[in-house]
């Protein structure tokens, strides 16, 4: 009692008056400052601040920029709009996408298959339902028989449409990785071919020969379609269904162009090899700079699991109760659900995309 007496009390109200005022200073100015930094980018992105006065008209230059940044945003709109239209979510585009040389049909009965076979291990391996999630028990509210036989429709469905999807993911994400690899050296062939006198199309088979898997059967499915008769600009769309990366969206639309209008070709291509390595080498350096987050992620995710162990091969009763207590099950569904939002939020944080 003695700390707030006398002088005490006098610093301590005059402190928190401050804060207090502070506080209303931050509510009162932090919207309107941030409302009028806002406003100030808006106007600088659609070309109105070089505005001098209210009522004032703008100078040429003001004029030109703002014609300019409509231009720009109106060929951004429309090159949203083509990739959208060329972009396939179908079941044959993604499987085309991870180089697998299969119908759409004889997916669907692999999937099928991995379903009965999901299905037919937790059939045989006499699971009678989901464990007690604390309070919430499944088994006791539907019943053993139908706890039961939601857990196998629920393995079924994850081992027939979720298991085969995911590979499909994972497949085409390396193979789209490993083809942005050769990318870069692809258009160093074709400038130098250019520039040596070859037609476009000797270019291009060029690589088909040279080149390995998945660059060199891509370029060769390009050249196919363009010998027999399908136009460049068709051609190049359905290399970009196959392999929907921003590099092949450059290559697309640099070719396009020039047919079109004309110009240098092995200029421009030269330029994009270089735009090509570039991001690659920023890719990489982001990788490396990000790697040391990635370790203490996984450290981070894994020790739960391995203390759990170890403190089950030294005291097997103390961790037990986790499993076989309904305040147990209550603590490890908390937990799995902090663990995957914080594993989420991680890897959000680490992966960036160039």
């Amino acid at each position: 009692m003695e700390f707030l007496s006398g002088d005490n009390l006098i610093y301590i109200i005059g402190g928190l008056a401050f804060l207090v005022i502070a506080g209303l200073g931050i509510a009162f100015t932090g919207d309107a400052g941030q409302e009028k930094a806002s406003k100030r980018a808006k106007q600088l992105s659609t070309g109105e601040g070089g505005r001098r006065k209210t009522g004032e008209k703008d100078d040429p230059n003001t004029a030109r920029r703002k014609q300019t940044q409509q231009m720009l945003n109106k060929l951004r709109e429309q090159d949203e709009k083509r990739r959208a239209s060329l972009t396939s979510n179908d079941l044959q585009s993604k499987i085309n996408q991870a180089g697998l040389e299969m119908p759409a049909k004889t997916f669907l009965i692999i999937s099928g298959v991995l379903a009965v076979v999901f299905a037919a291990l937790i059939f045989l391996s006499g699971a009678k339902g989901p464990p007690p999630l604390g309070p919430v028990d499944i088994v006791a509210i539907l019943g053993e028989d139908v706890a039961r036989i939601v857990t196998i429709i629920a393995a079924a469905i994850g081992g027939g449409i979720g298991f085969p999807r995911w590979v499909l993911a994972f497949l085409a994400k390396g193979r789209n990785k490993k083809l942005l690899n050769q990318f870069g050296d692809g258009m160093d062939v074709i400038v130098r071919g250019l520039k040596s006198g070859l037609p476009l199309n000797e270019c291009l088979q060029i690589i088909s020969r040279e080149t390995g898997s998945p660059l060199g059967p891509e370029m060769q499915r390009l050249t196919d379609n363009i010998q027999m008769g399908t136009t460049l600009e068709r051609s190049l769309q359905t290399f970009y269904k196959r392999v929907p990366l921003s590099e092949v969206n450059f290559f697309v639309i640099v070719l396009t162009i020039q047919a079109k209008s004309g110009g240098n070709l092995s200029e421009a291509l030269g330029n994009l090899s270089n735009v090509i390595r570039s991001r690659r080498m920023m890719r990489e350096k982001i990788s490396a700079l990000s790697s040391e987050a990635k370790a203490s992620a996984m450290i981070i995710g894994v020790l739960p699991f391995a203390v759990a162990f170890m403190v089950y091969l030294t005291t097997p009763a103390y961790i037990m109760e986790l499993f076989v207590t309904s305040t147990g099950h209550m603590i490890l569904f908390m937990a799995f659900c902090l663990m995957t939002t914080g594993i989420t939020v991680m890897k959000k944080m680490i992966n960036l995309d160039i």
